[in-house]
Parts: C-alpha cells; sequence; structure tokens
C-alpha cells in the first residue's frame, strides 16, 4: 500500500477510533447497555487498528509518525486502557443483565465519563494531526494533555455533583496547561533546523527572521565569514566572445486582454498582452531586459524560472532587490549559458500577480544550430477561469508537411499539476526543465503529469494524420494537420497554422483519460552525473511539508509549514561555496507541493527510497505529491541568497517558503517577501 493510501487509511482509523469511544460513552450516559457495550468493543478494535496503522506508516519514515507515536497514541493507550479498567467491567455485566438497575449503573459517571475520556484523547490525537501538524513537541503535548484532561473533568461535573480528586486533578491539569502554553508561545533564544553538515556541525541557522534582511545576515554573522552584499553579484555589462547582445524592453501594467474566443478578461501584463512577449536568445548572449512598472500597485520583478542567474538578478523582492513601484524600473543582465525552455514572473505579490498573467516565456537555443521544422512554446495557464495556451482559449491550430520536425514545448504556468497527452503520433519526451534527458525512448498513450512550475519539450516527426495536445484529458490544446508541399519549413508552416480549419481529428487516440502515467524516474538510459547517493555530502537538509497554525508574516494563520514553522520563521539553509548539498523533501500533507529552488539545478537521487533508473534527472521544479519522499542533490555553485518553496504560490503566500544562503553574502534590503 502506498504512503498516500496509509496516510488516509489511518485518518479514516483515528475518525472511527474517536467516534466509537464517544458514542459508547454517550450511550451509557443514554442508559443503553446492550449498545454501550457493543460500540465499545468497537472501540478496542479500532484502537487496535489505531495501533497497527501507524506501526504500518511508521514504514515510511518517522515523519508521518512523530507525533502519533509520541502524543496521539500514548493519549490513547493510556485512555483506553483506563477505561476498558474503569468501565469495561461494569458494562459488560450490565449489557448480559439489562435490567432496569443494570441501565442506571453505566449512565454513572465511573462508567460513561471513562469512555468519554477517551474519545477526549483519541481526537486530541486528531487535532495534533491536523491542526498543529509536525512536528509534536513537549509544549502542545501537554496543552493537549490540558485539554483532554479537563474535557474529562468538565464532563464528570456536569454529571455529578462530587468528582473524586477534583482540586487535585484540575490543580494539575492548570499546571499542564501553563507549562505548555509558556513552552509554545514564549520564543527560545535560538532556532536550529533539521539540517546538517558532515561532522554533526549546524548547517542552518537563522533566529526567525521577520524579513529577508535579518535571515540573510545570519549567513554572515553567525559564521563569521567574510561578508558581500547581494548587489555586487550581478550579471556582466558585455557579452563573452562571440556573442551579441538581445535587448527588451518590459512594462508592466493593468489592462484588458482579448482571448482567441472574442472573451474579455481584466489581467496584469507586460507591454499589454498576456502572457508577455516571449524572449529569445541564443546560447552565448548577454540578455538585457529593462523592466518597468506603469500601475502595479503593489510592485514588479522579474525572476528568470529555472535559468540559474547570479544572484542579484533574481528578482525577489526584500532579498535580491526592492519591488519596481509604479513609475519605477530596474534592469536585469545575464548570459544566456542554458540552453532550453524556461519562462519569467513576477515574485512580488507572486500569487496573485502570476495568476493575472505576469509571466512569460524564455527560450535559449545552441549556438551555431539554425532552427528548423515547427518549434512551439506552449504556456498553459488558467484565466479568466478558462484553460489557455498562450493568448488561446481555443484550440490552437498549426500545419506541417509529413516529415517535418516538431517540437512542442510544453511550459506550467499554473499554481497546480497539468496532465499532456499526445495523440496521433509517437514521439519523445527529449527535455525537462530545459535539460536533455538521455536517449529517450519513443512514447505513446502515455500522460504527461508536469509539475507548476516545470516545463517539458516533445519532439516528433510530423506523420500524414492530424496530431492533437490535449490538457488534463479535457481541454484541446494544439492541433496540427499534415500539409503538402517539402517538409521543414517551419516559417511558412508557423504563419499559415494560425488561420487553418480547426476541424482536425487524430481518431479515437484523443480518448486520454485511461493513458497510464509515464514515470520519469524509469524513463530514458542513464548516465554519468558528477555525483549520485553514494557521495559524501557536505551539507544535509530535511524539509518536512505539512500544514498547523503558525505566525506567517506576523498573522496567525493555519499555514503551510516547513518543519513545523512557517514564513519568516523557517531557518535559513546555509551553504558554502562548493558543497555538495542534499535536500529530502517529506510530504505528511494532503495537497501535492511543487518544490522550487532558486538559482541551482538539483539532480533527482531517489524518490519514495527508489533510487533513478532511467535518464539522469536534472530539474529546478518537483512535485512532491501526498506522503512522498523525494531525495535531490546539488553543487553550491553560485553564490548568493535563493529562496526555496513551494511553487504552488498560494501555498508559499500562506508561509511555504525559506531561504538558502551562501555564508558572507548579506542583502541591503527590507521588507518581507509577499508570496
Amino acid at each position: 500500500m502506498t504512503t498516500d493510501r496509509l496516510m488516509a487509511l489511518d485518518l479514516l482509523v483515528s475518525v472511527l477510533t474517536a467516534a466509537a469511544w464517544m458514542s459508547a460513552g454517550v450511550a451509557a450516559a443514554a442508559r443503553r447497555p446492550r449498545t454501550a457495550a457493543a460500540l465499545f468493543a468497537v472501540a478496542l478494535v479500532a484502537s487496535l487498528a489505531r495501533v497497527w496503522s501507524v506501526l504500518a506508516l511508521a514504514g515510511a519514515g518517522w515523519w508521518f509518525v512523530q507525533e502519533k507515536i509520541t502524543v496521539a497514541l500514548p493519549l490513547l493507550v493510556a485512555a483506553g486502557a483506563a477505561a476498558t479498567a474503569l468501565a469495561g467491567p461494569r458494562l459488560l455485566r450490565a449489557a448480559r443483565r439489562a435490567d432496569a438497575a443494570s441501565r442506571e449503573a453505566v449512565k454513572a459517571p465511573a462508567v460513561a465519563v471513562p469512555l468519554l475520556g477517551a474519545g477526549y484523547a483519541a481526537t486530541a490525537g486528531i487535532v495534533q494531526t491536523f491542526l498543529v501538524g509536525y512536528p509534536a513537541d513537549p509544549g502542545t503535548a501537554l496543552l493537549l494533555l490540558a485539554v483532554a484532561a479537563g474535557a474529562v473533568l468538565g464532563t464528570w461535573r456536569a454529571m455529578s455533583t462530587h468528582v473524586p480528586g477534583l482540586r487535585t486533578a484540575t490543580a494539575i491539569t492548570a499546571v499542564a496547561a501553563v507549562l505548555g502554553t509558556t513552552l509554545v508561545f514564549v520564543p527560545s533564544g535560538e532556532t536550529t533546523a533539521e539540517g546538517s553538515a558532515t561532522g554533526g556541525t549546524t548547517a542552518m541557522a537563522g533566529s526567525g527572521s521577520h524579513d529577508h534582511h535579518s535571515a540573510s545576515e545570519g549567513s554572515a554573522s553567525l559564521m563569521g565569514a567574510e561578508t558581500r552584499p547581494v548587489t555586487d553579484l550581478r550579471g556582466p555589462a558585455a557579452p563573452p566572445p562571440g556573442g551579441t547582445v538581445r535587448r527588451f524592453e518590459l512594462t508592466a501594467r493593468t489592462a484588458t486582454v482579448t482571448l482567441s474566443s472574442g472573451r474579455k478578461v481584466p489581467a496584469w501584463t507586460f507591454n499589454g498582452q498576456v502572457p508577455g512577449p516571449p524572449l529569445t536568445a541564443v546560447q552565448g548572449d548577454l540578455v538585457e531586459v529593462r523592466l518597468r512598472n506603469a500601475d502595479i500597485t503593489s510592485g514588479v520583478t522579474l525572476h528568470w524560472h529555472g535559468y540559474d542567474v547570479p544572484s542579484g538578478e533574481d528578482g525577489v523582492p526584500g532579498l535580491t532587490q526592492e519591488a519596481v513601484p509604479p513609475g519605477g524600473e530596474f534592469v536585469y543582465r545575464f548570459v544566456a549559458a542554458q540552453v532550453g525552455t524556461y519562462w519569467y514572473h513576477t515574485h512580488e505579490v507572486s500569487d496573485l500577480g502570476v495568476r493575472m498573467g505576469l509571466y512569460g516565456t524564455l527560450v535559449v537555443t545552441p549556438k551555431g544550430t539554425a532552427a528548423k521544422g515547427l518549434d512551439l512554446t506552449l504556456p498553459v495557464h488558467t484565466l479568466g477561469g478558462v484553460t489557455v495556451t498562450g493568448d488561446r482559449d481555443q484550440p490552437l491550430v498549426q500545419q506541417a508537411a509529413p516529415g517535418t520536425p516538431v517540437r512542442l514545448r510544453l511550459i506550467n504556468t499554473d499554481n497546480t499539476p497539468h496532465r499532456f497527452t499526445l495523440a496521433g503520433t509517437p514521439y519523445r519526451l527529449v527535455a525537462v526543465d530545459g535539460t536533455d534527458l538521455n536517449a529517450p525512448g519513443t512514447l505513446g498513450r502515455v500522460g504527461l503529469r508536469l509539475a507548476a512550475g516545470g516545463r517539458y519539450d516533445l519532439a516528433f516527426t510530423m506523420p500524414s494524420d492530424p496530431v492533437l495536445l490535449r490538457v488534463d484529458d479535457r481541454t484541446d490544446s494544439v492541433r496540427i494537420t499534415p500539409e503538402s508541399g517539402p517538409p521543414g519549413d517551419g516559417a511558412a508552416v508557423a504563419a499559415k497554422g494560425a488561420t487553418a480549419s480547426a476541424t482536425a481529428d487524430p481518431g479515437a487516440d484523443s480518448q486520454t483519460a485511461g493513458w497510464p502515467e509515464l514515470d520519469l524516474t524509469r524513463y530514458g538510459a542513464p548516465a554519468p552525473t558528477p555525483f549520485t547517493s553514494r557521495s559524501r555530502f557536505d551539507r544535509n537538509f530535511t524539509l518536512v511539508l505539512d500544514r498547523g497554525f503558525a505566525l506567517t508574516n506576523g498573522r496567525p494563520a493555519y499555514a503551510h509549514t516547513v518543519n513545523g514553522a512557517a514564513f519568516p520563521d523557517i531557518p535559513t539553509e546555509v551553504v558554502r561555496e562548493g558543497d555538495l548539498v542534499r535536500l529530502t523533501v517529506v510530504n505528511r500533507g494532503r495537497e501535492t507541493h511543487p518544490w522550487h529552488l532558486h538559482g541551482h539545478r538539483v539532480l533527482v537521487l531517489s524518490r519514495d527510497g527508489r533510487s533513478v533508473t532511467g535518464s539522469p534527472l536534472w530539474l529546478d521544479t518537483f512535485d512532491v505529491q501526498p506522503g512522498q519522499v523525494w531525495e535531490v542533490a546539488f553543487r553550491a555553485a553560485n553564490p548568493g541568497l535563493w529562496m526555496n518553496h513551494c511553487h504552488n504560490l498560494s501555498h508559499a503566500d500562506l508561509g511555504m517558503m525559506l531561504h538558502l544562503a551562501y555564508e558572507g553574502v548579506t542583502t541591503p534590503f527590507h521588507g518581507a517577501h509577499s508570496g
């Protein structure tokens, strides 16, 4: 059974256990001995099942059961044992007799209250998992114990004027509550995190800063390193030898955009369009982008998603620059060293900004290669409640002569994953997140799950029949129909395609919902990598993703948490230049988290304990689904201050983001980053 199913089973069993104990207590209080006895038996069986489900889940890792083993099960076992010892014998005797005296006997607090108390204890475990989250600590354990004990005392007092040892029990409960509250809400002097360096030294440092400035200062002051500001880490003013300067101007402004259907949608735009203008360069060029803000009141920046620019060009407000206000501008420069498919978007109030349209595409082609065939860049986005490909809410129709090489660059600019299918032709998935795969095999009748922020490049030779790209098995995105004429004339194809008929149908292959999903970790062929899971790592970090009540940007919220905290109280990951870093990301929640580290590609080492057996996977965004554990690694070779966050930007806005800082790098910028 998969971990996510075990998590769901454990939740079901925990709810059933609490309900059975509570129902047994209510039935006893209602003088129904036989019903109470039957429910008591169900509660015992459910409690044993809960113990089994927790132990089974423990096989997936300590992260998934920490609060269950340290808090929930001890409470349940203790309360269940007390209920069995105190109420069980009387309840069974009353059930056998079932007379008036027996019915009165089971109503007594000595029978009903222990049963209800076991229910309170079982409920406390559920509260720990779903409201407090990972990890359980002594403070929350004492608070939950005090609440459960208080509920028992209150119930007993409501049922009887005489409660044995009431004053003593009340005093002990009050002490536990005060002590638990103190441990939970009084901050400690210094925060540490689940990361270590070789030899056992701490590799995460920080004091739970409330803005980017103080978080990054820790990378220098705590380590005693020589400092340099992130503003010194900028791109060059001139291209490398043989390169040219590619200049672009982007102006962020509100506008109403018209989709292909004629529907008008209010949007935030670059240059009045959604997506923004496509940026293209040749490897070795210097890309220079002048960003202006016309009227986006919250401010705007440009982040180059997946592109390893110098830190000062990364576009993170309050960390690498200030957000560009209305009337302001900022110039970004970086060398186009990486070939492949990428995209750009604002990082200020990015959850709202990207949803409203502040994004565009970036494609870098190899130096010395001529364009051939049909090459389509296809950002998929939800705009105004509908799925659009580029600026189209209707299928994009293109024509290509049979034999024409075709490349489809798929970009998921949404917060959640999309499933793509290609019908009508065999094809290969040749690149993921801008990096070519090794020996990608031929695919057909398979679904491609693409993480939020991720990119897939598909390649095929145009057949003599139509080809259909679908999104989420319900939206026709691109239709390519064959045309007569010489293959390979991509410019002519693109010019004619926009007016081509939209009636192409690749036939029965268009029914794609039943197609299995491709496992990327098994696709392609192995190849040498600069490091593996057996390498000696200089830094090891673990990020446990969950939900729970926490402070995020100074506000209490039901946050998306990392190791039990929400931004900005998640300690910064501190590394040295040259470190080999292993990152373990655990999702013990119920939502998918597309994890994205700025400034670095990561090599996937394993998923759920299974090593990659296909092509090496170099990713900048990887989809951590519920119950999954990903191990990835990277070489710390791009000095700076970097965001490390969930790219479901609504999750990031609710706390699921932190920093990775190189020793000695500081920032002069102040202010909390929003989303």
